[in-house]
């Protein structure tokens, strides 16, 4: 039977549910006219920066695609179709990014409404928005690989030509995600950093107070950063995991191996199409009671979904694969694919719940870095730092363990289709993840919109749950991209047709030295253009304050619009240098020698993987250990609430930490992936 024209019907059947929740969401009550107002504004500001950024990156994506078919016209190896499969890739993910987002900006304002009658209805709202992202997601991803595969196999072209010009779908989406990372990174931070410091610690007004000029922007700054970019994230390591293992499976399809051909190239595309049936299974366990934990009901979503997959994983692969075959000395067997199938699913999931224990407000690592507040600023920080860096052992050791059992049990291969076993329902991890800035946006709603105080509070507890999935689901991004690196790196290695890397050789412990450097280099850009915006955006709330009549006592308007720009101008500004820092290196460097790439790839993944983690869980602990004190936590026998010195404290943590969690960490997944695929893709040139 042929399975391929039947791929594309799973990512029809994803963006089908995708658009019949975005009509559902519309349909619900949007609230009073200022709420409705307020809500405009967010989605105006957010809907304007992408259309700014989007003009930008369409002349990139032309300018790269053109050189990509002038470098492969002619090839037997590849095709000029690259630089198709390059834009299609590029407008996948773009599109992805603006559909989720139009979304979350309806979700928010009815999330607020239905936080008035009770929990679950605020839930339901709001995880109904994040679903439209990941269905989005995983919906264009998988339709656009099904059906550029569909058309070059009809092609008469070899299998390894297929897979190569298909990579270029990959490197389009890689270099959408970067931009999206980064410049949506530094709009949210700028945005953030700026209201949270001008107005709880200089102007002394609570969070998302509407006299505040910067709030608007700080609330369009959560759908273009943390829905917009995280989803362009994801989308790309979606696509490179199942890219990475087609390379690999197309390996077994040769006159060698007399009983597998399409099989493994296909696999991946199925487990694929099996995990967007499960993720759309999933959404369907998400309910909360009224006065219980969203927590458990998302993770109920989450832990059904993948306990689905575990099973449906192993009749299809048992379906799919034969019972065992040999290739290059090793025999592969289908229960030894599933096998490193689970281990991925199992790694995302371990990894996930370290990054809870480490970033959640419940847990003991967010109570000390409180504690640590109150006597000030400097041991809040340190108190960050420390629980950022001990956080990276753990979830190093289980990708570790994972890499080692994987090739046990499928070599190389299984390396490869464990991070697609992570990433299998990508669907539903990122509606959870999703649901995060809506909830965010819900509660400054409410506070601008002075709604009740319940109303809050039951936003201020979706909003802190976020939080803690927010970092579950960049503790989830950074695992998949270490494996997803991986594999991309293996389909280098032999696309390039490198047997081994020889760390006595000078070039490759240069490439290692400049691989390992390039991190640091590119989080310090990003740190920095957070910290230039940000002092900007605190200078125009003081001028305001100072000079709009009546602001400061809530009878004159704040003008929105100027802070809105500074984030804007700041992200486009700021992320040109960062994103051609990240894609011309490793050309630069793979032609002038491809094994020096080679150790680049692997210094640029071992440290942007640690810096990731790091910078992900520090600042995720230090926004909930924020979070804990404005809820009123009792430290030493004594109650600190919003306004206090100690809540200052943790203010001020929190914002160092805001462009370390939103910024820089996540932006370092999308670095190490892009840089293998830009590799893969240059390896028939520079070979």
């Amino acid at each position: 039977m042929d399975y391929i024209y039947f791929l594309p019907a799973f990512g029809i059947l994803a963006l089908i549910y995708s658009f019949l929740k975005s009509i559902w969401i519309k349909k619900q009550d949007a609230g009073d006219p200022n709420m409705v107002e307020i809500s405009k504004h967010i989605r105006d500001g957010a809907i304007t920066f992408l259309k700014t950024e989007y003009k930008v990156l369409f002349i990139f994506v032309i300018a790269v695609g053109f050189l990509l078919g002038y470098s492969n016209f002619g090839r037997e190896d590849s095709s000029w179709l690259i630089a198709i499969s390059f834009i299609v890739g590029a407008l996948c993910s773009a599109l992805a990014g603006f559909l989720g987002m139009s979304t979350a900006t309806h979700s928010n304002v009815r999330t607020t409404q239905a936080a008035r009658k009770g929990l679950n209805e605020a839930l339901k709202i709001a995880f109904s928005g994040g679903s439209v992202m990941g269905m989005n997601v995983v919906g264009l991803g998988i339709l656009g690989l099904s059906v550029l595969f569909i058309i070059y196999s009809n092609l008469d072209w070899s299998l390894g030509r297929v897979i190569n010009v298909l990579s270029g779908f990959s490197l389009g989406a890689s270099s959408i995600a970067l931009f999206a990372r980064v410049g949506g990174g530094i709009y949210t931070k700028a945005a953030d950093v700026g209201a949270d410091l001008a107005g709880k610690v200089y102007e002394g007004i609570p969070e998302d107070d509407p006299r505040n000029p910067a709030t608007i922007a700080d609330n369009v700054g959560d759908n273009v950063g943390d829905v917009a970019g995280m989803g362009a994230d994801l989308f790309e390591s979606y696509v490179g995991a199942i890219i990475g293992t087609m390379v690999l499976g197309a390996l077994f399809a040769s006159e060698e191996v007399v009983n597998i051909k399409l099989e493994a190239v296909l696999l991946p595309l199925m487990l694929a199409g099996l995990g967007i049936v499960l993720s759309i299974a999933g959404t369907f366990f998400v309910r909360v009671k009224e006065g219980g934990n969203p927590q458990k009901a998302l993770n109920m979503g989450e832990f059904g979904a993948t306990g689905l997959m575990f099973i449906g994983s192993y009749f299809l692969i048992k379906h799919f694969l034969p019972t065992e075959w040999s290739f290059n000395g090793f025999d592969y067997t289908s229960n030894g694919v599933f096998y490193a199938t689970i281990i991925g699913l199992v790694a995302g999931t371990f990894i996930g719940l370290v990054t809870e224990y480490f970033t959640g407000i419940n847990y003991r690592p967010v109570r000390i870095i409180a504690k640590q507040s109150v006597t000030g600023s400097a041991t809040n920080i340190l108190a960050g730092l420390g629980n950022g860096m001990l956080s990276t052992g753990i979830p190093i050791i289980i990708i570790a363990a994972g890499i080692i059992g994987a090739y046990s049990f499928a070599n190389l291969y299984g390396i490869a289709i464990s991070a697609l076993g992570m990433l299998s329902i990508t669907g539903i991890q990122l509606a959870v993840d999703a649901y995060g800035p809506i909830s965010d946006n819900a509660g400054g709603i409410a506070e601008m919109a002075e709604l009740p105080k319940e109303v809050r509070e039951r936003t201020d507890k979706l909003d802190a749950v976020g939080n803690t999935t927010a970092a579950i689901g960049k503790g989830f991004a950074i695992g998949s991209a270490a494996l997803t690196a991986l594999a991309l790196f293996s389909a280098y290695m032999i696309q390039a047709e490198i047997k081994v890397i020889d760390l006595a050789k000078p070039e490759i412990i240069s490439g290692l030295f400049v691989g390992g450097m390039l991190p640091f280099i590119f989080s310090a850009l990003l740190i920095g253009a957070v910290g230039r915006a940000a002092k900007e955006m605190i200078l125009e709330v003081g001028r305001q304050f100072r000079e709009i009549e009546g602001l400061r006592a809530g009878k004159a308007k704040a003008e929105y619009t100027k802070c809105i720009e500074i984030s804007t101008r700041a992200a486009i500004k700021e992320m040109i240098l960062p994103g051609l820092l990240a894609i011309l290196l490793p050309v630069l460097i793979g032609f002038y020698d491809k094994e020096m790439l080679a150790g680049f790839l692997v210094g640029v993944t071992v440290t942007g993987v640690l810096m990731a983690i790091f910078q992900s869980n520090a600042g995720g602990s230090w926004d909930n250990a924020k979070k804990l004190i404005e809820s009123g936590a009792i430290i030493d026998g004594v109650e600190h609430r919003k306004g206090s010195d100690v809540h200052k404290a943790a203010v001020v943590g929190d914002t160092v930490g805001d462009p370390f969690k939103d910024t820089s960490g996540p932006s370092l997944n999308i670095l190490i992936k892009l840089m293998s695929v830009i590799s893969l893709v240059i390896a028939p040139l520079i070979k």
